[in-house]
């Protein structure tokens, strides 16, 4: 008789710090999220004014037990921990020297407890992807209005701008980083991955990337990345604003790119110009898509021809046969 292996348990998370803990003059009222990276929390300060608090905290490197303050590192992560120590405390201190509205503000950062906290602006609103998805429980045929996705954009890019102009990429734009305020104001949020990339060389560290979202050269060391890179993800989210759902992963696009068929099922509600500017930010090869920000806003605020061309017939029998077989691949009920 056979016996199955015993599955491994997953690591527990470190815990968070508990509530109405004082960080700095902060005092933490509950956290908010938790990534690879770190945990941020609701907190106030001593005037009583709402910040958020990002601390580092990465899952795979350090623990830490109810009730702790002092994360645990076990002494052969000790180096790896204190290099992302270094890069989050230097992230910190570059995001604090921007300031425009469609970014989130840094207005402190503190080193307490062996590591670092990052002091944020707090919004109250949802994220962009928490609207897409209401959006798409709705079964709208558009997710999102052809004018709502140039206006919200626009304002993204806008941040986006200033980040690059600062040598810095955000390298994990995706709807669930895009914060709509409730004053209606779009924010990029979740600089965890934003890295200087001037003068770097070899030291530079590839950040974890969000599949659908993350550009070819993400997935490879021996590409370079730059504001391009991040154009590929603004493309990515506003596919996902048009459709309800992230595009196929690059990977497998190289594979078999299936992105101007998806496009395709678009016409005649969405601008022919807008399909071309996703398909633009999404072009495989870094070189054909918009090289600055700046190109690719001037393309989204042109008004005058957003015109909708009707399906051809070839397009309209593609779709068909792609629509009949994807029905055969759907088990009988």
């Amino acid at each position: 008789m056979t016996t199955a292996a015993p599955t491994a348990k997953p690591k527990p998370k470190p815990a968070p710090l508990p509530p109405n803990i004082e960080i700095g003059g902060y005092r933490v009222l509950r956290k908010i999220a938790s990534g690879g990276f770190g945990v941020v929390y609701q907190a106030v300060d001593k005037d009583g004014q709402q910040v958020a608090i990002k601390e580092y905290l990465p899952a795979s490197l350090a623990t830490r037990q109810p009730g702790e303050l002092v994360p645990h590192v076990a002494p052969e992560k000790t180096s790896l921990y204190r290099l992302g120590l270094k890069s989050f405390f230097e992230e910190g201190r570059a995001l604090a020297q921007i300031s425009h509205p469609s970014v989130v503000g840094v207005l402190n950062f503190l080193r307490q407890n062996e590591t670092v906290y990052m002091v944020m602006d707090y919004l109250d609103g949802d994220s962009l992807q928490d609207f897409i998805v209401t959006a798409r429980e709705l079964k709208k045929e558009k997710v999102l209005r052809e004018s709502t996705i140039r206006s919200l954009f626009d304002e993204v890019l806008r941040g986006l701008r200033i980040v690059h102009q600062n040598k810095m990429l955000h390298l994990d734009i995706k709807p669930a980083n895009i914060f709509i305020t409730e004053d209606n104001h779009a924010v990029l949020i979740d600089f965890g991955a934003a890295r200087e990339v001037i003068n770097k060389g070899n030291n530079f560290v590839r950040p974890m990337y969000t599949p659908g979202f993350a550009a070819p050269e993400m997935y490879r060391r021996d590409t370079s990345m730059g504001p391009w890179t991040d154009i590929y993800a603004i493309g990515a989210c506003m596919y996902s604003c048009m459709r309800g759902y992230p595009p196929s992963d690059a990977p497998q696009r190289q594979e078999k790119d299936r992105l101007t068929l998806a496009l395709s099922r678009m016409r005649g509600m969405y601008s022919d110009n807008l399909i071309e500017v996703v398909q633009w930010c999404m072009a495989l090869d870094p070189l054909s898509r918009p090289q600055s920000v700046f190109t690719l806003q001037k393309e989204l605020v042109r008004e005058s021809e957003h015109h909708y061309t009707s399906l051809s017939i070839t397009e309209r029998v593609r779709l068909q046969i792609d629509k009949f077989s994807e029905s055969k691949k759907k088990p009988a009920r």
